[in-house]
């Protein structure tokens, strides 16, 4: 048994929309997620792992929030929408953003040809949290923070765009040798159950990190799961151990 994390998500971070140059995008992650646009919604292609653990990623947020049906919800960092579209299948009202322009072509082909409510634009988090600040009852940020340069300003936009009472989920990956040893050396160079480069050990981020960013930000910290990932048997739960991918549910108070 083995922990693995997607791809999903594109690098999102400060500036303003599409041909905008901004200090938190790192134009390297970009190209590397827009290379895999193409094969995005192939189940057995480079995002494989991404399709197994979604299910469970869906399941984790909707108990967080408490039920999709009817929520304002945004995927910041949303790539090729596998979990934009399974919200909106849950019955949220989806608004997905990310920077990679090929990546966001195919989620929008790709919603068109489902027939699934989703929009997406390309603009960044902190642009789009002073454009609609306490617009949303869930924003969603999974396996992003690690592919940005200042994750800690992402964090604090995800504050910004939930309302008072509503929940953020984070998930990314813990840095520890752990997860070198079962995200870098196993899932890319031993297993390629992502593509080689994907990660960078530097940029994997504490839960305490994430914690104590979250908390400055005026979030409150509900509860963290961890993420196991089997590729033999293309399985993926929920667990209590955090040491490699894990969630963390945050709440922001109501106003007083």
């Amino acid at each position: 048994m083995t922990n693995a994390s997607g791809t999903e998500h594109g690098p999102v971070g400060a500036g303003a929309t599409a041909g905008t140059r901004s200090a938190n995008v790192d134009q390297k992650e970009i190209a590397n997620f827009d290379a895999l646009a193409a094969r995005w919604w192939d189940p057995q292609g480079e995002m494989q792992a991404l399709h197994v653990i979604n299910p469970p990623r869906v399941r984790y947020i909707a108990r967080c929030a408490d039920g999709l049906r009817g929520k304002r919800a945004v995927d910041v960092g949303c790539g090729g929408g596998l979990l934009a579209e399974a919200l909106a299948r849950e019955g949220a009202q989806v608004l997905g953003v990310d920077m990679a322009a090929d990546v966001l072509a195919v989620a929008r082909a790709h919603a068109q040809q489902s027939g699934v409510a989703v929009d997406y634009r390309q603009i960044a988090a902190e642009p789009l949290a002073a454009e609609q600040a306490g617009r949303y009852d869930l924003v969603c940020c999974l396996e992003m923070l690690e592919h940005v340069p200042d994750p800690a300003s992402v964090v604090a936009a995800c504050a910004r765009l939930v309302r008072p009472g509503g929940d953020v989920v984070f998930s990314t990956i813990h840095r520890n040798p752990k997860s070198f040893a079962l995200m870098i050396v196993g899932a890319e160079y031993l297993l390629n159950l992502v593509p080689r480069g994907t990660h960078q050990y530097e940029k994997f981020i504490r839960p305490s990190e994430l914690e104590a960013w979250a908390r400055a930000a005026g979030l409150e910290l509900q509860g963290m799961k961890g993420l196991r990932y089997n590729p033999l048997l293309r399985a993926a739960t929920l667990s209590d151990d955090i040491d490699v991918n894990y969630f963390m549910h945050c709440r922001r108070p109501q106003d007083r």
